[in-house]
């Protein structure tokens, strides 16, 4: 597969199988080798794990879990971006100190909404039980279970629930871009 491309001197060059050539500003040429989506998300885990070998979730395993934070937290029960910002904190922090494993991942995910949502918001006894309902139903787990591990991750947290802005502030952002262009979708 021969491709010609345009090298910005004036003549024509070819390239033996150049996917991803693009002319670019000023007629430079950039070549983009294409990754498989799973060649990459292995490298990233890969990477991850050897830069943080304690943490017993990959990369890939967080960012979902993440994902399915901000849709209980955000989409099911309507509370704010940084509510979920503070719980993606957490979150981290449980994960980054090695506290959340295979088993209890639901379990940390469901405490650490339960506790954002208790400090940043003005929460009712309703609101609170709708709250524990939805983490029962979307997340499959046990109401006794959820609430007995509230504690332990308060501890793990240091007791630490309010938290600095710079530690809120970048998920924060990415929350409300996030909510943006799915209101412009």
């Amino acid at each position: 597969d021969m491709r010609h491309f345009h090298s910005g001197m004036g003549t024509r060059e070819s390239g033996i199988g150049l996917v991803g050539v693009e002319l670019g500003a000023e007629g430079k040429t950039t070549v983009i080798e294409y990754v498989k989506p799973s060649d990459l998300k292995r490298d990233m885990n890969e990477t991850f794990s050897e830069k943080f070998p304690h943490v017993q979730l990959t990369l890939s395993k967080i960012r979902s879990l993440k994902r399915e934070i901000r849709k209980l937290a955000q989409e099911d029960c309507g509370y704010e971006e940084p509510t979920v910002a503070m719980a993606f904190v957490y979150f981290e922090k449980l994960a980054l100190h090695g506290k959340i494993d295979k088993q209890n991942r639901k379990l940390c995910a469901g405490a650490c909404i339960l506790l954002a949502a208790k400090i940043g918001s003005d929460l009712r006894r309703p609101e609170i039980k709708n709250l524990i309902d939805s983490l029962e139903e979307k997340f499959r787990l046990n109401r006794k279970d959820l609430l007995a591990f509230e504690f332990p991750v308060l501890v793990a947290l240091e007791f630490k629930l309010h938290l600095p802005h710079h530690e809120i502030l970048p998920h924060y952002r990415r929350l409300l871009l996030t909510s943006y262009n799915q209101k412009c979708q």
